[in-house]
């Protein structure tokens, strides 16, 4: 049997039922969550994935508090039902699409939380993200983005804190072929280990949001850029798209961010945006290059677990160490200051950087 509670809904893009997802065996569906104290101090973040063809569905859920980033993760396995939002305690609720959902982690290992996206303006689609290496396609897929606030109370061993007013922080639905589950052996001729560069900029101004990525080759060359500017509660014919242009420097001995400065050519948007990292976020904890929950990956009927990641203890340039997000000051030189991310994630030698080998750090 194929049939699932999505073909109950005007939502199918081939003949086949929703269950199926083209062939591709990478495809699949996505939910990020991030959100930050105006201060900067405490960071959550949720991350959902469903992967239709391997039967899979799994979720993350962090908090850092005092230097620790305490995580839950789970894994179950699907049964070909793409509706169903929730993965063990992990459970998401489409209150308004495009606008305000709900997420609660029920209490597991002494860690539980509830909390409510509302969006800030109408999210952006970001440009379609396709990259071979050789003939194989690599990536292949869409992503809408979305700036917002929170409410709602998060507890980790006994501490219940309810979020801060004026808690921000950026969602994002993504979809289409990434690698995923048990890694593809079969090796690329010509290629002994892919290579990657990604910068990522979600930044809350009181005026409007700021967005910025850039996908680039060894070389410094683009292969996916964008920047764009969203006023405050605009709707679809508020988004604005233009060009932007960062410039950072390396913490020494590592690959995550020091400084930088976002230069912008965006009708609305400021001229630039100086960042400064404030605090760490290791995107392992929600399966990002994670050796033992990697997204996609089979764990059984279902897994629950807790981790503790001491954020002062960690080897920088472990691979899994290497993807991250810096929680920002942004002063924007139209005299707005607000608080956004910085995302990398750096794999392979980067000339710009002065990255020469596969694992080594900044200067």
């Amino acid at each position: 049997m194929v049939l699932s509670r999505g073909d109950e809904y005007p939502i199918h893009q081939t003949p086949e039922p929703v269950a199926y997802s083209g062939t591709d065996r990478n495809f699949y569906d996505r939910y990020f969550f991030n959100g930050y104290a105006p201060d900067g101090i405490e960071f959550f973040a949720l991350a959902f994935g469903v992967y239709p063809h391997l039967d899979v569905a799994d979720a993350h859920f962090c908090v850092i508090r005092d230097g620790v980033q305490h995580c839950i993760h789970a894994s179950r396995e699907l049964g070909m039902e793409r509706m169903e939002l929730s993965v063990g305690p992990i459970n998401i609720e489409i209150i308004e699409p495009l606008h305000k959902i709900r997420v609660s982690v029920a209490e597991t290992d002494g860690i539980s939380a509830q909390f409510e996206f509302s969006g800030r303006a109408f999210p952006i689609e970001e440009p379609r993200f396709t990259h071979r290496i050789g003939p194989r396609t690599f990536m292949d897929y869409t992503r809408m983005t979305q700036n917002g606030g929170y409410t709602g109370e998060i507890t980790v061993d006994g501490d219940t804190r309810r979020l801060a007013d004026g808690t921000l922080g950026t969602r994002d639905r993504s979809w289409g072929v990434r690698p995923v589950g048990a890694r593809d052996t079969q090796p690329m001729p010509g290629v002994p280990a892919p290579t990657f560069f990604w910068q990522w900029t979600p930044i809350n101004l009181p005026s409007g949001s700021v967005f910025w990525h850039k996908n680039a080759h060894p070389d410094g060359t683009n292969w996916n850029s964008r920047a764009a500017w969203v006023p405050l509660g605009g709707g679809i014919d508020d988004v604005v798209e233009g060009e932007g242009r960062l410039t950072s420097t390396l913490k020494s001995g590592s690959r995550w961010p020091s400084s930088a400065q976002l230069q912008l050519n965006v009708p609305g948007a400021p001229d630039s945006i100086q960042l400064t990292p404030q605090s760490r976020f290791q995107m392992r904890g929600l399966g990002y290059t994670s050796p033992d929950w990697g997204h996609g990956q089979h764990q059984g009927p279902l897994k629950v677990a807790r981790e503790d990641i001491g954020l002062e203890e960690l080897n920088p340039l472990q691979p899994e160490n290497l993807h991250v997000q810096m929680i920002c000051n942004a002063a924007a030189s139209n005299g707005e200051t607000g608080i956004g991310i910085l995302e990398q994630l750096i794999l392979g030698p980067y000339a710009p950087l002065g990255l020469k080998e596969y694992f080594d750090g900044g200067s």
